[in-house]
């Protein structure tokens, strides 16, 4: 089951409550992953006011949005001013409806439960995650985001989907592998998500189990848990034999190109 929710510390913005910094894990050999340079969110459609001075001041250059036309549409980002704004669609080649946008099912408890029940909709969403490493536009998108990346000219940056837990869980999880994070400690940063996201969708939680849908379900599509980013790691692991063929073959980021993400990312703790 995708964990309770359990906020151990507060959001760095109140109205983007998965924000976090990207950065400040330890490395195997030693070194640390720099802070203040990326940052991970949900969507931006939401930021106050109130909040937009705090989110200028982490002075991000580049905002990478991996949602789809569809969200993009739905729900604009709100950039902090000096921002530019780049779309990176890495789910453009996927012809099915994303497993988050079976929500509507809920409306209908008993053909919610029988659809995605019994551990249909967490199958569902290890496919997805599988998506994120054979779609072509994934492949060009992730090549296409890590490459500005390890330029400082595009830094501080900020990388996001629609809730900041899936595209953007397996943008974290493949960066700090390829940076040396232990695999434990990326499965740790990946379902913090839930401490954040959980919280904020706690009345429509509520909401459905009331009516009869079950909680699982609910947390299956709105949390995180560890199948879905281990469905990414073995389809990686499958196809490339790991996090460096999955960057030189996959994403076509050469050795040379390794080690810039390595330069620009790490230092001595």
């Amino acid at each position: 089951m995708a964990n309770e929710p359990k906020v151990t510390m507060p959001p760095i913005i109140d109205s983007i409550p998965n924000l976090r910094d990207a950065g400040g894990y330890a490395t195997g050999d030693g070194r640390r992953v720099r802070t203040g340079l990326l940052y991970r969110s949900e969507q931006l459609s939401h930021v106050t006011e109130a909040d937009m001075p705090a989110f200028a001041a982490l002075g991000i250059k580049k905002v990478y949005d991996l949602r789809t036309l569809d969200e993009r549409t739905a729900e604009p980002d709100r950039v902090p001013p000096g921002a530019q704004g780049v779309v990176v669609d890495v789910l453009a080649d996927e012809k099915q409806a994303a497993p988050a946008e079976l929500l509507h099912l809920l409306a209908d408890p008993n053909a919610a439960n029988a659809q995605l029940g019994g551990g249909k909709i967490v199958a569902m969403f290890a496919k997805a995650y599988v998506d994120l490493i054979i779609l072509p536009s994934a492949r060009q998108g992730f090549a296409h985001l890590f490459t500005e990346l390890a330029d400082t000219a595009n830094l501080p940056a900020l990388y996001h989907c629609t809730t900041g837990k899936d595209r953007t869980g397996w943008t974290s999880a493949a960066l700090l592998t390829l940076l040396g994070v232990p695999d434990d400690v990326v499965m740790q940063d990946y379902l913090r998500s839930n401490d954040y996201i959980l919280p904020e969708y706690q009345a429509l939680i509520d909401k459905y189990t009331g009516m009869g849908v079950d909680k699982d379900i609910l947390l299956s599509i709105l949390g995180v848990r560890s199948e879905y980013l281990a469905a990414s790691l073995k389809e990686m692991c499958d196809n490339y034999g790991g996090i460096e063929g999955y960057f030189a073959t996959g994403l076509g980021i050469d050795a040379a190109g390794q080690q810039a993400l390595r330069e620009r990312f790490l230092e001595q703790a």
